[in-house]
This record gives structure tokens, C-alpha cells and sequence, in this order.
């Protein structure tokens, strides 16, 4: 995008800020402090009402669902009475249109965000595996197998009813001849399989046929049409990314330890995710069940985090709980966050992210979690493990040559930090070249 593009939309995004506020004062008058009041009111009381709710049981669980239900409706009726609905309504219009406008003046350029490409040469003898219940059944859906035999390509499906080791079942393939490694499944397969071509230095081709595709999503690859990933077999290029390691087993996402974790491992847990979850959560948090955790991040020492996620390469930062993307896979980093929240006021605190107690973010090369119990559970891209502590996370940069197709249509792009003094430069009507400095006339 232009300099010039980038400046109309900077001067939109300052226009629509303004635009708000003139909106509140000129409509709301002296009503706009207590609207400010009500908002963060609300927004405090829905967070306390949140964290009671999932540290609590009984008579208090249910007091603080009403209580968290009520408050928004409570907000509407009073702000519909006393005639500001519509004022509120606006004003949250200008401002999404401000935030729009702003992310969009300050994208970074293509070249900042794309992972290198390389040349490739198609395979000869590759060979996939393929999971024919994942993501509710996509490789018979998209017809995959059907395809991806007809591009040459040897694919062996697995059968719940017969269940096989999938890393010696490749290695077996490797021994065969196969000269590139495939998975249409879940984050934990392709893990295995990653593993066992970043070993031999083969090509690794992911197939977005998961429920949430959550490396293919990074990836850039289409996540609307799987078969479309089969592309790379005839037409791709290579891209080399981090892989992790949790206990010397290898993560192409992330791996979970303490409350997430100690519910996955639940037996219940895959039938009854809902009430096995709100069964557990009170103990786990509140320190009463699971391991007394303590890790090492970046030379620090955090006692008896709730919960640490451990990521191949960090999450944007606004990102928490390891649901969003990852800007770039190739940045040989770990990305970290860890929860320690005791009470309501540290998790209000957590509203302003980083800046808050309980809350660590981190990028390092390492991890080091140990506890109180000789074994811990940990969530390994979903899978639910047991591991002997200490449990140590690495990253190998750039061991896993992934092979892509030439034409993605989801390249993952950063999340853009609202930078108000770049924003007001760019809004600037002066004449003045953001892009490179002028040379002086001789």
C-alpha cells in the first residue's frame, strides 16, 4: 500500500476518533463521565462475575452466572431510558471504523511478514497419511485420497479399529524410498510426521483436513477447501519454519501445562468437554488439585502458575490462550505465557495485559517446567500426555522444510500495534516522505 493510501486512512482513523468523541460531548453532555463510569462498571463487574464462575461451585457458580448475564442487559435498559442508546451505539461505530482505518495505515509491508520461499522440485514418491474422521470427515468429503492418488502420491488411511504407531509407519515409508511425508489430520498427527521428515530432511506437506487447522492456518493455506493443499504435490515452493520440542517429543503448535492440561487428561473429558471442564476448574485454580508448577522462562522463576503455554514461535500479542496466529514460524524463538491470578483484583488487572501482575509474556529459546510430582500432565497440540519433571521445551529453528503451495491465500499477517505517534505522523498534512529521507540538493 502507498504512502498516500496509507495517509487518507491514517487522517480517516484521526477523523472518525474525533468524530466519537464530538458525538459524546455534544449529544451526551455532562452524561458522558457517567457513561465512561457505567462502561468500565460494567466491563469489571462481567470480568469478577467470570472468574467466580469457574472458581467456584454451587450457590456462588450460579449467582455469578446470573450476575454476569444480567449486567450487559441491566447496561441496555438504563442506557434505552435515559435515551443514550443510540449515542453509545454511534460512538462504538466511529470507534471500530477508527480501529479499521488505523490497522490499516500501519500494515507493515509484505516483505516484513512473508516467510522466505525456495525453490522446489516435485516428488517422485510421496507419501500421506490420512485421517478419515478428522474435521468431521473431510478427507471423504473432498474426495483427498482420490485425488492425491491420482497425483501419484501413495496414502495410507487410518482406521480407528485398528490403530498404528503413525511415526514408525512414515519411518517405514522413508525406508521405502518416500521422498516427501503428508498428513490430512489433526495438529497432533501432523506432529508426529513433522517430526519424522524433519529427521530425514524430507519435504513435510500439510492438508487442512483438522477441525481447526491451527499449523495450516499459519501457513497460509486454504482452509475452505483442503484439496487445494494437494496443489504442492505438481506446483510448490518450500518455506522452513521452527518445530518445538516438550520431553524430547516434537510440537508444531504448542504445548499446555496446569489447568488446561489436568482437564484433557480427564477420562471424561473427551465425552463431556463442557461439564468435565466446569467440574475441575474450581480445584485447578484455586490450587486445591494438580501439581505445584514452577518454571523458568528467560532467567525468571515463576511459582505456582495456574496455567503456561509454550508455543513454536509467540502468538500476537493480544493473544492469551494460543486460539489466534503467529505472524511468522521462522523467528527460532519459543513464544510464552504463563497465568497466576489469586484473586478478582489481579484478574481485572489483566484487562491491560502485560502491564498487570499475574500475567508473563515472553519469546526465549527455552522452558523449563517442574513441579512437586515426579510426572505432570501436559497438552501436546492437543494430546493429552503424561511427562516426567523436570519437562524441558526447545526450539529447532528452521528444521522443518515445509512444501506449500505457490499460491496461498492466507499468509498470516501480524496483528499491528496501535502506534498513536506514527498514526498522528501519518495523518500529518505536512509534506513529508515517511518512506525514505530526502537527499540534501547539492
Amino acid at each position: 500500500m502507498g504512502t498516500g493510501s496509507q495517509r487518507w486512512l491514517a487522517r480517516s482513523a484521526v477523523a472518525a476518533m474525533f468524530g466519537a468523541v464530538v458525538v459524546l460531548l455534544v449529544f451526551a453532555g455532562l452524561k458522558t463521565l457517567m457513561l465512561l463510569i457505567l462502561g468500565v462498571g460494567a466491563l469489571v463487574v462481567s470480568v469478577v462475575a467470570a472468574y467466580w464462575f469457574l472458581t467456584s461451585r454451587g450457590f456462588l457458580r450460579w449467582f455469578a452466572l446470573c450476575v454476569g448475564v444480567l449486567t450487559p442487559i441491566v447496561v441496555v435498559v438504563f442506557l434505552v431510558r435515559a435515551h443514550l442508546l443510540w449515542v453509545v451505539l454511534v460512538t462504538f461505530g466511529l470507534l471500530v471504523v477508527a480501529a479499521l482505518c488505523a490497522r490499516a495505515a500501519l500494515a507493515d509491508k509484505p516483505s516484513d511478514v512473508v516467510v522466505p520461499e525456495h525453490p522446489s522440485t516435485p516428488p517422485t514418491r510421496p507419501f500421506l497419511v490420512m485421517n478419515p474422521y478428522s474435521g468431521g470427515g473431510k478427507v471423504g468429503k473432498f474426495g483427498l485420497r482420490e485425488k492425491a492418488e491420482a497425483l501419484g502420491a501413495e496414502v495410507f488411511v487410518l482406521d480407528a479399529d485398528n490403530p498404528v504407531d503413525v511415526a514408525e509407519l512414515v519411518r517405514k515409508a522413508v525406508d521405502d524410498g518416500a521422498d516427501l511425508l503428508g498428513v490430512a489430520g489433526g495438529d497432533g498427527t501432523q506432529a508426529l510426521v513433522a517430526a519424522v521428515a524433519a529427521e530425514h530432511g524430507l519435504p513435510f506437506l500439510v492438508i487442512s483436513a483438522g477441525t481447526r487447522n491451527h499449523f495450516a492456518a499459519d501457513l497460509g493455506l486454504d482452509l475452505q477447501d483442503p484439496s487445494h493443499c494437494l496443489d504442492a504435490l505438481t506446483d510448490g515452493t518450500d518455506i522452513y519454519v521452527d518445530i518445538g520440542t516438550v520431553g524430547g517429543r516434537t510440537f508444531v503448535n504448542n504445548a499446555s501445562f496446569g489447568a488446561y492440561a489436568e482437564v484433557v487428561q480427564s477420562p471424561s473429558y473427551r465425552d463431556a468437554k463442557t461439564s468435565t471442564a466446569l467440574r475441575m476448574l474450581p480445584d485447578v485454580l484455586t490450587g486445591q488439585d494438580g501439581a505445584h508448577l514452577i518454571a523458568h522462562v528467560a532467567g525468571n522463576v515463576i511459582d505456582c502458575p495456574q496455567a503456561v503455554l509454550v508455543s513454536n514461535g509467540p502468538y500476537e500479542t493480544s493473544d492469551l490462550a494460543g486460539l489466534g496466529r503467529r505472524p511468522r514460524l521462522d523467528l527460532g524463538t519459543l513464544g510464552v505465557v504463563a497465568l497466576s491470578v489469586t484473586n478478582t483484583r489481579q484478574v481485572i488487572g489483566l484487562l491491560r495485559r502485560a502491564h498487570q501482575r499475574g500475567l508473563t509474556q515472553a519469546t526465549t529459546s527455552e522452558v523449563i517446567v517442574d513441579a512437586n510430582m515426579p510426572s505432570i500432565p501436559v497438552g501436546v497440540d492437543g494430546e493429552a500426555l503424561l511427562m516426567p519433571t523436570p519437562v524441558r521445551c526447545t526450539v529447532r529453528p528452521a528444521a522443518l522444510r515445509v512444501r506449500v503451495p505457490r499460491h496461498r491465500p492466507g499468509v498470516a499477517r501480524p496483528k499491528r500495534t496501535f502506534d498513536l505517534v506514527r498514526l498522528r505522523q501519518l495523518a500529518s498534512f505536512r509534506s513529508v516522505d515517511l518512506v525514505s529521507e530526502r537527499k540534501p540538493r547539492p
